[in-house]
């Protein structure tokens, strides 16, 4: 005779849990696999941008969507940690939304989306405007990490340049950029060179965003899951793009456009289509900062921003305008 009554079983099974406290998280990356990175990345810091390989896993996400990132991240971030997580500057787009959540959940850190009381921030394709200060750590999401291979296709003969600090077939991918379209037209990944050593690409960002990673108060990890491979910019590194001494280098800006919103003129701004063949209008990329211009809780000065360097491009070339009549 069984004595064992389904009302006993169900009772017994919940106190039994209830001992065990409550359910773990589910697996989604191991702890030897986050030692794993960190120790990539203490190797990265230690040798500021040089590519260092780590085993990359797989992820909830699809490698080229943000694995590497989302590695990064799970690898450094706990529960005591505030997380703010951006996709080219927005909080509430699709991509950063599912991340955002995603890790919260996985490692019971809290959500932020203000960039000031952030610990980690993730981003895609954008540093914020905010400036970063001591002790956050900016993670970027990198879909290749190699700034040789439109030039060089073999991975040996890419260690080599590396190794040997060859670059000299990349300065002349520059030189013929500028004889055929006269500027350097390179946007998103522009090219830099970190600390006098090692050129990198600094992940998609836009031009605009490449003069933040110099002399930086806060760590910057750049990990690609799809090539396995992270790199990194510790504090106050010295991350210069690679230019001509007769080719300043100048970042994107519209004369006479402001944020519709926050009327800023000194931000990265993205132009949204009008209705009907209409006149587009502009709006600030960093939704964060953004909103806070609005309130009056925003820096308002532009020494030391991107702005000034794309002010005094503009002046360069009304000045040659000038001279040419």
């Amino acid at each position: 005779m069984n004595t064992l009554s389904p009302t006993r079983t169900g009772t017994g099974t919940s106190r039994a849990g209830a001992l065990a406290g409550p359910d773990p998280r589910p697996g989604i990356f191991d702890e030897l696999s986050k030692r794993e990175l960190r120790r990539a990345m203490l190797s990265g810091i230690a040798i500021p941008g040089y590519q260092v390989p780590y085993g990359s896993r797989e992820m909830p996400v699809a490698r080229g969507w943000g694995s590497g990132g989302l590695q990064a991240t799970l690898s450094l971030v706990c529960d005591e940690h505030q997380l703010k997580v951006i996709d080219q500057g927005e909080d509430a787009g699709v991509n950063a939304s599912n991340l955002r959540r995603l890790i919260t959940e996985y490692t019971g850190s809290s959500e932020e989306t203000d960039t000031r009381a952030a610990d980690i921030i993730q981003s895609r394709h954008r540093i914020p405007e905010q400036p970063l200060t001591d002790g956050q750590i900016l993670v970027l999401q990198v879909p290749n990490a190699e700034p040789l291979f439109r030039i060089v296709r073999e991975m040996d003969e890419q260690r080599r340049m590396h190794a040997e600090a060859d670059y000299a077939k990349m300065w002349v991918q520059l030189y013929e950029d500028i004889v055929h379209n006269g500027l350097i037209t390179a946007a998103a990944g522009y090219p830099v060179l970190v600390e006098d050593r090692y050129v990198m690409t600094p992940s998609p960002i836009p031009r605009w965003d490449v003069p933040k990673m110099n002399d930086s108060d806060a760590i910057t990890i750049l990990s690609a899951g799809r090539e396995k491979r992270l790199f990194a910019v510790p504090p106050h590194t010295r991350v210069v793009p690679l230019t001509f001494d007769d080719r300043p280098f100048e970042v994107e800006y519209t004369p006479g456009t402001a944020c519709r919103l926050c009327g800023s003129d000194d931000t990265y701004l993205v132009e949204e289509p009008g209705e009907n063949g209409a006149p587009g209008t502009w709006s600030c990329s960093d939704t964060d900062f953004c909103t806070r211009r609005r309130t009056g809780d925003a820096p308002t000065d532009v020494a030391g921003r991107p702005v000034a360097l794309a002010r005094a491009a503009l002046r360069r070339t009304t000045g040659e305008k000038e001279e040419t009549a």
